[in-house]
């Protein structure tokens, strides 16, 4: 059988996971997000055939989010910011320098920052987006809608990712700019679907940032949990 597939396509797939349907989704969701939107609400999970869908979607995108981590020197910023009053009884009880016990939990931190981070993003929109919805979704389009907002806004923060992990001040400009951008992603997807005028979007975006923003506070203390317990369990 011939194949007729293109070769920058099959780099893409072998490389990022992406095919030419997700590329295409991808340039869509930058030039036309509430087009993708209606898609995915009235075509079914690949829009008509024309898009890929936006669950497997939205793991490529934090396929690459966990590379870029990983680049960075992983997630152990997250307990080097801890006091040491809250640190030392943990070296003591596992007779640990602090080096080694952070090198030894960044690894489980690593591993779970972004799919834990983004299951509580799930959890946390959903709700909003049915709610606000004309349509009576359903907590299976309801998901589905949640993760077209979610690609929407990853796609737009991944050339800042790099410079969003850490503790410098340069990182706490860029998340402000990155939840800025979940804001206009919702803007710019769900006019007519999430709300009417631009006005009473900006302000259910920022309750929507707002609310994810707390989830991920909630899923960045589970991490720290998660690394504390794998630095206790590591040899």
């Amino acid at each position: 059988m011939t194949n007729t597939s293109k070769p920058g396509s099959d780099l893409a797939e072998d490389v990022l996971g992406m095919g030419g349907r997700e590329l295409v989704t991808v340039r869509d969701l930058l030039l036309r997000p509430a087009t993708v939107l209606t898609a995915w609400m009235e075509g079914g999970a690949e829009g008509g055939g024309l898009y890929a869908r936006p669950l497997r979607l939205y793991l490529a995108l934090n396929a690459i989010l966990m590379l870029i981590l990983f680049l960075k020197g992983g997630a152990g910023y997250m307990l080097e910011s801890y006091p040491p009053e809250v640190l030392a009884p943990l070296l003591e009880q596992t007779g640990k320098s602090r080096d080694a016990f952070i090198a030894d939990a960044d690894g489980w931190m690593t591993l779970v920052l972004v799919p834990l981070g983004s299951f509580f993003f799930a959890l946390t929109a959903t709700p909003f987006l049915r709610w606000w919805d004309k349509d009576d979704l359903g907590w299976r389009r309801g998901f589905r809608a949640t993760f077209a907002w979610l690609c929407a806004w990853t796609v737009t923060m991944l050339p800042l990712a790099w410079w969003g992990y850490g503790t410098s001040p340069l990182v706490g400009v860029v998340s402000l700019i990155i939840a800025a951008l979940g804001v206009i992603a919702f803007v710019r997807m769900g006019q007519g679907r999430w709300f009417r005028t631009r006005v009473i979007g900006v302000l259910k975006g920022i309750v929507l940032m707002a609310a994810v923003q707390v989830a991920a506070g909630v899923a960045g203390a589970l991490v720290g949990i998660i690394g504390i317990v794998g630095a206790f369990v590591s040899p």
